[in-house]
């Protein structure tokens, strides 16, 4: 295979689902990743040369991520407080999330394209022709939004941020045999970092039309880009190096052999181990066994209960002894109650008889 070391001028995918890492385990070849610019932010000092008042816009426009964080970035410096009133239209869902990173998303008014192009953005933008927005933009860029500049939309475009090449050093190893470039930037990197470079037959891809406009321009070929049969530059990466393969069955070749790898004993241990369990199920019709185990605990119950009437039977006499003493206490009481009437009879008499006797001596 003609293709086996390519360069992709970005930062190295955190997810592993990349379809770049795809490629590898597919066909073999060696992706490298190293990005050929960076992103500087405008500070306070030069967005206040712009002349431009974030304070009299009411919207916001957002075609990237990192527009989002220099926009924030410089409200904050600028000491400006983004008002809860403020409307936020973004060209897709992934960036208007993103916005969870500084608002609450569910409190305020967002808006983007259902089908993630800039041109869905557009008639939202027409609907809400009132506002005004303020549109962050870097100082080299690809317009992604095409706004009509007839009046009818009033925006304002505001440069935050701006790109900067990284040169790559002389003493780095350059044996690559395809290059994947992004940006204007990065093809002006790559020229300031090799200015005699010849491309021979190291194959070139690129997106969008201003990266494709630079190359030209430095007399760099065009191998491959985005196009109806492949919408992304990994899916074109792939159709490209299938049409230049040398062995049209080398990527099943390598496919197995990266199957190779996989632990085979594993898969006989799982073949092996169902007889055991079949011996197992046949055992399980033993369960009737346990029926005079029911029995032995039902003569028990009776054994048990017995003992407890016999105590309640005892526990009888206890009862009428303490009726009896009561019966006893009752009669004493009663006894002591007649006496006491006794006394208070006679006492009582003596005092009848001596009024008698007073009343016939007079």
């Amino acid at each position: 295979m003609k293709i086996k070391k390519i360069l992709v001028s970005q930062p190295k995918p955190l997810s592993e689902k990349s379809p770049y890492f795809d490629l590898e385990r597919k066909y073999g070849v060696e992706v490298v990743f190293r990005p050929f610019i960076k992103i500087e932010g405008l500070t306070s000092r030069e967005f206040r040369q712009s002349k431009i008042p974030i304070t009299n816009h009411t919207a916001v426009i957002f075609t990237a991520r990192t527009a989002v964080d220099h926009y924030f970035r410089l409200c904050k410096e600028l000491r400006f407080n983004v008002p809860d009133t403020m409307k936020y239209f973004c060209v897709s869902e992934t960036i208007a999330h993103y916005l969870q990173k500084y608002i609450i998303y569910r409190k305020r008014k967002i808006f983007y394209s259902e089908t993630g192009h800039a041109e869905a953005l557009l008639p939202l933008l027409a609907k809400h022709s009132k506002e005004t927005y303020i549109y962050p933009i870097s100082d080299v860029h690809d317009q992604k939004l095409h706004i009509p500049e007839d009046g009818s939309i009033k925006f304002t475009k505001a440069i935050m941020y701006r790109t900067v090449s990284e040169v790559i050093r002389n003493d780095e190893e350059f044996d690559y045999d395809m290059i994947i470039l992004f940006t204007p930037s990065g093809v002006k990197s790559l020229m300031q970092s090799f200015p005699h470079f010849e491309q021979g037959n190291i194959a070139i891809g690129a997106m969008g039309g201003k990266t494709i406009e630079e190359l030209k321009n430095n007399g760099l070929r065009l191998d491959l880009t985005t196009s109806p049969k492949a919408p992304s530059i990994a899916a074109a990466m792939d159709q490209y190096i299938k049409e230049h393969l040398d062995d049209p069955e080398e990527p099943r070749i390598v496919q197995e052999r990266f199957k190779d790898n996989e632990p085979v004993p594993v898969v006989k241990e799982k073949v092996v181990v169902p007889p055991p369990v079949v011996e197992k199920k046949k055992e399980e019709p033993k369960e009737p066994e346990k029926a005079p185990v029911k029995k032995t605990t039902a003569k028990k119950t009776p054994a048990k209960k017995a003992p407890a009437k016999k105590a309640s039977a005892k526990k009888a006499p206890a009862k009428k002894a303490t009726t009896a003493k009561k019966a006893s206490t009752t009669k004493s009481a009663s006894a002591k109650k007649a006496t006491t009437s006794k006394a208070t009879a006679t006492k009582k008499t003596p005092a009848k008889k001596a009024a008698a006797t007073k009343k016939t001596t007079k």
